[in-house]
């Protein structure tokens, strides 16, 4: 499938109308029955709290599962996210992480999905990817390019970061955008990245509020986005990142309609 996307380009430096010709080279779509499990074709499932048992180095409060009570279909084409208020495994709450690694990996071009992402604190909804070295290189040196994080206690705010040797955790290359009406979680937005070579940039709704070149990293840093990485979705609770979740209503739900992967042809 190839086809032409316009976007226009804004950041605080300038305005330009941006014009790239891509061939779709892998999508999901979530389609099937109401609660059935994912396609493990294209997905599979981190379980648990970390290989450290540690909340993934965040110190989330969740249990991660492949229970279809937190992923699952919804039967109308979407995927839902589910995190629950639940004693599970010695954690309070219990969520869903899925992956495409092992499935799908993919070097340079742009990645996006559109999602309803929910609100209310300590709610941490991602889009994510992160590089394949990981299975030899440790975090950061694997790299990581946050497409979107949401502090559910910002409703209106987004970020996109970068991380990397030199430039990760709280040290990450970030920027953020906020919406001038209403919220994250009254409607579905797209959330991007475009990805080459020599720079990614961040969108949402087809609008860039965030760019990184080789030469913006802190000196004797490392850019390590010259290999594939793979896709994340998943919803936190709690951590470093966000609040606690004292006071957040559950279930809140994360709603995925659809996942896709562009190569630039130029």
């Amino acid at each position: 499938m190839i086809g032409l996307l316009l976007f226009a380009a804004c950041s605080s430096q300038s305005t330009e109308q941006l014009s790239f010709e891509y061939t779709l080279v892998w999508e999901e779509q979530f389609e099937g029955p109401s609660g059935s499990m994912i396609n493990e074709d294209n997905w599979t499932y981190d379980i648990g709290t970390g290989p450290n048992n540690d909340g993934w180095g965040n110190l989330q409060q969740e249990y991660n599962t492949d229970n279809t009570n937190n992923v699952r279909l919804d039967g109308d084409g979407h995927l839902e996210i589910r995190a629950v208020r639940e004693a599970y495994e010695g954690m309070s709450y219990t969520s869903g992480r899925i992956k495409t690694q092992g499935r799908f990996e993919h070097t340079y071009g742009r990645f996006e999905a559109r999602i309803q992402i929910p609100e209310g604190q300590g709610l941490w909804p991602a889009f994510w990817l992160l590089g394949s070295s990981i299975e030899t290189d440790s975090w950061p040196l694997c790299g990581e390019i946050d497409a979107m994080e949401f502090r559910g206690s910002e409703p209106d705010r987004l970020i996109g970061s970068l991380h990397g040797p030199g430039y990760s955790a709280g040290e990450s290359i970030s920027g953020s955008h906020r919406l001038s009406e209403g919220t994250f979680a009254d409607d579905f937005h797209i959330f991007s990245v475009d990805w080459d070579p020599e720079q990614i940039s961040w969108f949402v709704d087809d609008v860039r509020y965030h760019s990184v070149s080789r030469g913006q990293l802190p000196p004797n840093s490392a850019w390590v986005f010259d290999q594939p990485f793979f896709l994340v979705l998943n919803l936190a609770v709690g951590g470093n990142f966000v609040e606690s979740p004292l006071t957040t209503s559950f279930p809140g739900k994360m709603i995925v309609d659809y996942v896709k992967v562009y190569q630039r042809d130029n």
